[in-house]
């Protein structure tokens, strides 16, 4: 099943001719906690999964056209990440991709762990990367993104697959340079997340799954889950050690080789088979920047 956010909080099933909502099935929200609905969906799934199926079928449908696609997961509680995931995407940075950051050294999944971005980055298929600087590096970075889909702290190994309630595109912007991950990684619209959620019941194994993205019509990235250093069940099982996980939270698995600048006017494109694709524009952010103002 493909499920969307879209318009105010709105949840629907993708049909082949449209969108069915199917907000109905919870209880009401107050306006103030609507953008936590998909979060109240996915903790109940299994009870909701039923009525979900029938409206499903059995609901008219809007033109995908006549609304518009938010977050998948509008206000996950956390965002968990995983740093240099590929050997040949750490490679690259070793040998001067990232810039000042390379300097510092790179660690992979295994060696640093995870990090955390800002719940706040998270913006959908429809939004724009806004670019906070004009004259620092910032890279593209395409992802596969589990969407956690349980309660579970210190998942056991073989039961970690079984808290994930789907799976997403992602795109982790990320400013180069010598600062700290999480701020460099965390900039309002620094993680693109959609079209939708494929629930997991319809990807046999995350860990067979081809990335590609473009930039405009230039293919920069183009590589296999099978290749991830930390595949995903070890990602939860470590992840979940450290934070608990709760359903909603969104789990980046780490970019393969081939991360490249984005500029204004660029339009990304991320494909994931059998998960999806989406295309997100990348404009200046305007406005003052505090950290370049002077006394």
């Amino acid at each position: 099943m493909k499920l969307v956010s879209y318009d105010d909080f709105q949840i629907g099933v993708l049909r082949d001719d449209g969108v069915v909502n199917v907000t109905s099935v919870l209880p009401d929200v107050p306006g103030p906690l609507q953008c936590y609905r998909m979060n109240l969906f996915i903790e109940d799934w299994e009870s909701l999964k039923p009525q979900v199926e029938a409206l499903a079928k059995s609901g008219s449908a809007l033109p995908v056209d006549s609304v518009k696609l938010i977050a998948p997961v509008p206000a996950p509680r956390k965002v968990y990440a995983a740093p240099a995931n590929y050997y040949a995407h750490r490679a690259e940075m070793e040998a001067g991709a990232g810039g000042a950051e390379a300097a510092a050294g790179q660690h992979h999944s295994g060696e640093f762990g995870m990090f955390l971005k800002s719940p706040s980055s998270v913006v959908g298929p429809e939004d724009t990367i806004l670019r906070p600087y004009d004259d620092r590096l910032i890279h593209h970075e395409s992802e596969l993104v589990m969407v956690m889909g349980k309660h579970g702290s210190g998942i056991p190994l073989e039961d970690s697959l079984s808290y994930v309630f789907g799976y997403t595109c992602g795109l982790d912007i990320t400013v180069r340079g010598p600062e700290d991950r999480s701020k460099r990684k965390s900039f309002d619209t620094f993680s693109p997340t959609g079209p939708y959620i494929v629930t997991a019941d319809e990807i046999a194994d995350p860990g067979n799954l081809e990335i590609k993205l473009w930039v405009n019509e230039d293919l920069r990235q183009h590589a296999f889950t099978k290749d991830l250093i930390t595949d995903c069940p070890h990602l939860i099982t470590n992840m979940s050690w450290v934070a608990a996980m709760e359903p909603g939270d969104l789990l980046f698995t780490g970019t393969p080789d081939g991360v490249g600048e984005i500029k204004p006017g660029d339009l990304v494109t991320i494909n994931i088979s059998d998960v999806g694709e989406m295309s997100v524009p990348v404009e200046a952010r305007k406005g003052p920047n505090p950290e370049r103002e002077t006394a």
